[in-house]
Order: C-alpha cells, then structure tokens, then sequence
C-alpha cells in the first residue's frame, strides 16, 4: 500500500508525463486524469472527473470501442483502442492502452489507460492510402492489365479488369497461366520464356497465349513480363497483358485473305486456269479472248490505232 510520501510522488509522475494518463472505474466514470489529458480536451480536472471516459465521435467507433473494451473484464484484462477524441484543435486520434485493477476476489475495480496522439501518422495513412487509390484507378483504366506472380507462378497480384476478363478471384492463390492455359501447342514457347527469365533474371522479349476465359471462351493476349531481382535471385515476375483476341482474329482473316488472292493471281482458283504472274493477272484484263463478243473487237481495234 501506498504511503502519502509514495502517493504524491506518483501523483507528480504522473502529471508530468506527455502522454494522456486516465484511470476510470468499470462503470466508465473518470476518477483521475493527468494535465496532458485535461490540456488534450481543452477541458479542467473538475469538469472531468466524475464524466464518462471515451466520448465518440462516431456510432461506427462506438461498436468497436464496446468490443475491443470486453476485454478488459476477461483474461488478459487488457486491451488497446483507438479513438477519435474532440479537442480544441479539431479531431484527434489517441491510440489508448488500457489494463485492469482487479480487487481481491478477482473482480475489475478500476481501470488505468494511457493514450498517445497519432493524428500525424493516421493523417500520413490515409494520404498514402488516397496516393495508392488514385494511381491503381489510372493504372486500371488503362490499356494495359497487370500481374505478378512467385516463380513457382502462385498469384501475388492480379488486376481486376485481368480477374474479370478470365472469370477468376484475384485470392484464388492460382497458378496464374498455368490454370487457364489452353492446349495451344504455341503456350509452350511462353512457358520457356517465362521460365527462363526466372532462371537468368533477364526480360525476355514479349510473346503470345491462348487462354481459357470465362465459359471456356479462348482469349489470346500478349505478355510482357519482367522478372524482379533480389540478391542475385528471381523473388518475382511482374507482367502486363493486352488483350489482343480480336486483332488476332482481324489478323488471321487477313492471312487467309492473302493466302487466297495468292492462289488467284497464280491461276490456282480453277483447274482450267493457266499460270500467270502478277503482270500477267492484271494484262489479262485487257486482252481478247476467243469468245469475245463484237465490243471486245472493237475495243481491240481501237488499241491497235493508239499503237
């Protein structure tokens, strides 16, 4: 038991301490305050004591508080809060540990909590948080989609405009190609170069897969990836993916097209037609054939007057 020598020593440690030092009693009636918590409130001791301990500002930190405040009347009998208390600065945020005085039979008879302001790292919080949120909504808007993965390829991040266009949940913890790759002889050439930028460290040039999207729709995109390099050793492959499916299908159309036209000038598209070059395909246009009606005849001798 304290002596009243011992008792007025810990009163002045107590009020010379910086930070807010309250005791209260289970009901939540203040029974002490130090000056740094008076000062905090803009508020004296009398006007204080006898008050509820942890006004809110908030119904949403109420629930919390009444929560986290439980356990001050179970094992361990501590506990750690954050509240947003008014004071004649505006709002600030105290960061408060409490821990309980039990009686002799076990009981809480009092509660003593000591309280840091941490508006400046909360204020810091939120304004790397806003940071963040503005970058990813300009990142997420544009062309490109992102991802990184482990190099055993467990997803670290994925976009969610990527997660939406192959139908899967950015918490899956999927092996991102490897789980929607299609059978696509031509994934195996990404395989390997995915593999080996995880093995030497080095980018490798950009390629193309085939994946299974959503309702097994094949979707075809093109892959830049970068491995990140820590120590000497690959921790991580970053990537960005263009969806390309409908340049790809426009591509393709344009080969067949090719492909055909190619057959035609080379007198391919009939059995009767006869081999021609490319002058030839267009001189014919031009020239008589044995069936040609009188029009053709005269068109031909008017050509012979212009030689």
């Amino acid at each position: 038991m304290l002596s009243t020598g011992d008792d007025a020593v810990y009163k002045e440690l107590v009020d010379s301490q910086q930070d807010l030092i309250v005791k209260f009693s289970p009901e939540g009636h203040l029974l002490i305050v130090n000056p740094a918590y008076c000062a905090a409130v803009g508020k004296t001791k009398e006007e204080l004591t006898g008050s509820i301990f942890m006004p809110v500002t908030s119904e949403r930190y109420s629930d919390a508080m009444a929560s986290r405040m439980t356990r001050l009347f179970r094992p361990p009998f501590a506990c750690t809060v954050e509240q947003w208390l008014p004071s004649p600065q505006g709002l600030r945020c105290i960061s408060w540990s409490a821990k309980s005085i039990l009686d002799g039979n076990g009981r809480v008879s009092a509660i003593v909590a000591t309280g840091r302001d941490i508006t400046r790292l909360r204020q810091e919080q939120r304004a790397i948080r806003k940071r963040h949120d503005d970058l990813m909504l300009v990142i997420e808007n544009g062309k490109q989609m992102y991802y990184s993965h482990t190099p055993d390829h467990v997803v670290m991040y994925v976009s969610p405009r990527l997660c939406n266009l192959l139908g899967c949940h950015p918490h899956t913890g999927k092996r991102l190609w490897t789980d929607y790759l299609t059978d696509n002889p031509s994934n195996s050439e990404g395989l390997e170069r995915t593999l080996r930028a995880i093995a030497t460290g080095r980018r490798e040039p950009s390629y193309r897969l085939e994946l299974a999207g959503r309702d097994g729709t094949r979707i075809w995109v093109e892959v830049d990836e970068i491995p990140v390099v820590r120590d000497g050793k690959t921790v991580a492959i970053a990537g960005a993916v263009i969806d390309v499916t409908e340049k790809k299908q426009v591509d393709e159309g344009i080969a067949e097209a090719e492909i055909l036209l190619q057959g035609s000038r080379s007198g391919q598209s009939g059995p009767a037609a006869t081999e021609k070059s490319s002058q030839g395909f267009f001189q014919s246009l031009f020239t008589p054939s044995p069936d040609d009606d009188e029009e053709d005849d005269v068109f031909s001798s008017l050509l012979t007057n212009i030689r």
